[in-house]
Formats: structure tokens, C-alpha cells, sequence
């Protein structure tokens, strides 16, 4: 058996071992063929690492012609060119804060930020071409990046004003400041976490405050690195806050934080199918988020899907022609002349965007 980053599993690799989280509930159990749902299930619970059966693991076989296309469109270069720029730019800044305690100039990184949002060529799914970069060497550069662009979003889904919207934005960008404070021998470490480990890895939102403590920026983006690793129903760090204690631009970081993670492309495959991934959040999500929030955030994702080719896990294809609003993860299919709902057909699920 060896151990191996979540980013690095594949679909049809074996757990060698029971995977809890590190609230001891037991995530996956030992000898689980791996799927893709079940590989973001452990990203949903933030597992670094887990032991495989070697003599099991398969080579990738998978072929994403969506991923492909959206890879192919001049919206999407555009759109790359603009983030590749963004990145040098963003860690240059970031470095200086760190390393030199250099003031934070608010005004020049939100409107970097918001270059790439103009980048948008409109045509092709925003999230979609979010979610098809490559990954980054410098991931937590790259993370904050998407995470700012994701809350600028959900800020206009949630109809902030527009001086909030910026807010939630670079509350996005400057969340995770304070993992550069974490020694790399922790952050890039193959095996699983020893529990002191973890105990440092979860210093970088403390961290990530201190930095920002005496930076001139809004007390809402200090208070987003602090606490968006907190969760409503208490299960969350550092102080374990629940509900109302927890600040309301921090909920929508913590939102816009796991879902990037859950749906980054990985070397096997492109992006997620955001309906798996919906389908989590709602299984497993609601009781942990703020529900007025994680129900309009997935609604509004869901939403951008309308008139999306799908084919679904029984081999036909169709196109999503409506969002039931009980069952977002299962909407109703036109395949031909007929429609699937899949509120009703519990064992028909979609597979994959067309």
C-alpha cells in the first residue's frame, strides 16, 4: 500500500484503509473502489491523504470532449492568458505583505481581480472555465484567485450592494494568507497528518488574521480569514462558533472555498460533474452552511446549466430543460420526445456535461 494526495486519486483505486475525518466520523470505509463522487466526498471533508492498494490502481482511461471543447474556445485562452498574468502579479503582492509587512493597496488588487471577471467572454460557462485551469504549482495563489472570483459572484446572486460585492471579493482573495505562513514540510507532506499536524495546519487561519490585524483593510476580510473554516452546526475551526457568530462574509468564503476544491480539474479528468457535487452539498452540506446562503448558491450554479447536453449513468442523452427546486441535483431531462425526471428515477443519475 502507499499513500497518495487526494488530488492524485483516480476512479477505480481501492482504499486501503478506513478514512475518517478528523472528527472521527468514518468517511470511507477500507476496500472502496474509488468514484469520482467518492473522491470529492473526501475533499468535502478536507482528507489530505489516504492509503491505496497498489496492485489495484488502474490507469486513467477517461476522455472529457467537453473539458476539450471549453480548452479550445478563444474565450477561454483569453480568459487563461488574464488569470496565468494574475497569479504572478498576485503572489508578487502577496510575498511583500508577508515577508516585508507591506500595506495592502485594496483598491489595485480588487481591480486585478475583477480584469478577470471582464475576461469573460459570456458565451461558455464562467464556472465552467474556472474549473478547467490546469493546477497551479502555486495553489494557494491560484485558489484565492478563484475563490475571490467565485464571491464576487455569489455576492450578486445574494443581491449585496455593489461596495459589498468588492468586499466579498477580496475577503475571497486574502482568506487563505496565512497558509503561507505554514512550513511547506507540513503543507506538501505525502503521508497523512499527525493530529499536532493538523493542529498547525489549522494555525493558518489565526495566522492569516494576524497578518491582517494591522493592515488598512475592512475588519470583514480579517474576520474571513479567521473564520472560514468555522461552520454553522459548531463542526468547524479554530473556536468551533456556530450560527450567528460566525461573520456572514466568512459563510460565503467558506462556500466558495470548498466548492473550488471540490470541483478543480484533476490530471484524470476534467472538471467535476457540478451535479455531483451539488448532490453533496445537499446530502451533506446544509445542516454545516448558512442555508440561505448554500440553497441560493447551489440554485444559482444549478440555474447556469439550463439547456446543458447531459448523458446520463443508463446510457441516454438529453438536455436539462428544468431545476426542481426540491432536488437540485436532480433535474428534468428531455432525451428525444420524452423526459426523464430524476426526482422520480432515484436510479438514474446524470454522468457527465455533453
Amino acid at each position: 500500500m502507499k499513500r497518495t494526495f487526494i488530488a492524485n486519486l483516480i476512479p477505480g483505486m481501492v482504499t486501503g484503509e478506513d478514512v475518517y475525518s478528523y472528527s472521527n466520523q468514518l468517511i470511507v470505509s477500507k476496500g472502496t473502489v474509488l468514484t469520482d463522487k467518492i473522491i470529492t466526498r473526501l475533499e468535502f471533508y478536507s482528507v489530505p491523504s489516504i492509503r491505496i492498494m497498489e496492485n489495484e490502481v488502474q490507469e486513467p482511461t477517461i476522455s472529457d470532449p467537453y473539458s476539450a471543447r471549453i480548452q479550445a474556445s478563444p474565450e477561454f485562452h483569453k480568459f487563461k492568458e488574464t488569470f496565468d498574468t494574475a497569479i504572478v502579479d498576485f503572489k508578487d503582492q502577496i510575498n511583500d505583505i508577508v515577508e516585508k509587512g507591506a500595506p495592502i493597496d485594496v483598491s489595485a488588487m480588487l481591480d486585478d481581480t475583477l480584469k478577470l471577471l471582464q475576461a469573460d467572454g459570456g458565451s461558455v460557462n464562467f464556472f465552467n472555465m474556472l474549473h478547467n485551469m490546469r493546477a497551479y504549482d502555486d495553489l494557494t495563489y491560484a485558489h484565492c484567485l478563484n475563490v475571490a472570483l467565485i464571491c464576487n459572484v455569489f455576492a450578486g446572486w445574494l443581491h449585496f450592494s455593489q461596495e459589498d460585492i468588492e468586499l466579498a471579493t477580496l475577503c475571497g482573495l486574502f482568506h487563505d494568507i496565512g497558509k503561507l505562513c505554514i512550513p511547506d514540510s507540513i503543507i506538501k507532506k505525502p503521508d497523512r497528518l499527525t493530529n499536532e499536524e493538523y493542529d498547525v495546519i489549522k494555525t493558518h487561519t489565526i495566522e492569516g488574521y494576524k497578518i491582517l490585524q494591522n493592515q488598512p483593510v475592512n475588519d470583514h476580510i480579517k474576520n474571513a480569514a479567521l473564520m472560514h473554516h468555522e461552520r454553522c452546526d459548531g463542526s468547524g475551526y479554530p473556536f468551533g462558533l456556530t450560527g450567528n457568530r460566525i461573520d456572514k462574509f466568512a459563510k460565503i468564503v467558506s462556500i466558495a472555498d470548498v466548492y473550488d476544491a471540490m470541483t478543480a480539474a484533476r490530471v484524470y479528468r476534467g472538471p467535476l460533474c457540478p451535479f455531483t457535487v451539488i448532490d453533496i452539498f445537499e446530502k451533506e452540506g446544509l445542516q454545516k452552511y448558512e442555508s440561505e446562503y448554500i440553497l441560493c448558491f447551489l440554485k444559482n450554479v444549478v440555474l447556469t446549466y439550463i439547456g446543458q447536453r447531459v448523458r446520463l449513468t443508463n446510457g441516454q442523452e438529453g438536455d436539462v430543460v428544468f431545476i426542481n427546486p426540491q432536488q437540485l441535483s436532480r433535474p428534468m431531462i428531455k432525451c428525444g420526445d420524452t423526459f426523464v425526471d430524476l426526482s422520480k428515477q432515484k436510479d438514474i443519475a446524470i454522468e457527465r456535461l455533453l
